[in-house]
């Protein structure tokens, strides 16, 4: 890889982990009620990606379907266990995402799984319940548990996202921010109170959260993203995207002050080598690489 196009995509994944942390904060110290935060962030996207939404791709279940996994049911669950979880726990349960797709991948699509790929789910596993561990036993926070369904989400969305063809990366974006902005819009309408009062309270500094989300995070890297995935294999782009959960450590434990301990460190050791392992098998890690489409 191009010196360049490293550095490139260190500054991707900068930009990933840097939005975990902003999510919790947003959702956290500035009490936006996160339904509402994740509606407004896909209506920008969806506002910006109009010119892009027709044809709407076919079949139309089938995106609607892949747009509430990867966007909004993903995102919705994250940012609602961000509350009351911190975003360097949130980052190692959240690589439980890759183990998710390949199982569903073996039991949806009848792909057999390999030894190596097994190791590596193993190790995976064996990290998120080194993490989960308490004194009186293996435990996972409401926050956690549903850190671990925006994973599961976001692994079926993959799987659903290997059988569509031809779909251009604009026009996907395009329906996850319309159908993703309109189902969590009225499920923050039915749900949430007080919207608006907290964005108001917060003012200037959210709009601009708000901005950064859509236009650097979900626009920008991941045009940046896709440019890279048309040029190097999977196989060498899927390992290096593990700098984002690094990264969203590393931010958690300078900016929010994450407590970050020994087991964590050896439970994130794990589960990052765990990936490492599926990442590097000799097939193109498609799966790995689309649960980060919308990120």
């Amino acid at each position: 890889m191009r010196v360049r196009d490293f550095f490139l995509l260190f500054a991707v994944c900068l930009v990933w982990a840097f939005n975990n942390v902003l999510s919790k904060i947003i959702v956290t110290d500035w009490a936006i009620p996160p339904l509402f935060y994740v509606t407004l962030r896909f209506s920008v996207v969806a506002v910006l990606m109009l010119p892009w939404l027709l044809p709407m791709p076919r079949p139309a279940w089938r995106i609607v379907a892949i747009a509430l996994l990867l966007g909004g049911g993903s995102f919705a669950l994250l940012f609602v266990g961000l509350r009351t979880t911190s975003p360097s726990a949130a980052a190692i349960i959240l690589q439980l995402g890759v183990p998710f797709t390949v199982l569903l991948s073996i039991l949806l699509l009848g792909e057999r799984i390999h030894w190596r790929r097994g190791l590596g789910i193993a190790l995976t596993l064996a990290g998120v319940v080194i993490v989960s561990w308490r004194p009186d036993g293996v435990m996972l926070s409401s926050g956690l548990w549903l850190v671990a369904a925006s994973a599961f989400a976001g692994a079926a969305g993959a799987v659903l996202m290997k059988q569509v063809v031809g779909v251009k990366p604009f026009r996907f974006q395009a329906w996850v921010g319309l159908i993703s902005a309109t189902v969590l819009g009225l499920l923050s309408f039915a749900l949430e109170d007080g919207q608006w009062a907290a964005a108001g309270h917060i003012g200037w500094p959210f709009v601009g959260a708000i901005l950064f989300t859509a236009l650097i995070v979900s626009i920008g890297a991941h045009s940046i993203y896709y440019h890279l995935i048309g040029h190097y294999e999977a196989n060498l782009i899927a390992p290096l995207t593990l700098m984002t959960p690094l990264g969203t450590i590393a931010l958690g434990v300078l900016i929010t002050h994450d407590r970050f301990d020994l087991r964590m460190g050896i439970g994130g050791a794990l589960a990052l080598l765990g990936v490492l392992i599926v990442a590097l098998r000799r097939k193109p890690a498609t799966e790995l690489l689309v649960e980060r489409e919308i990120r």
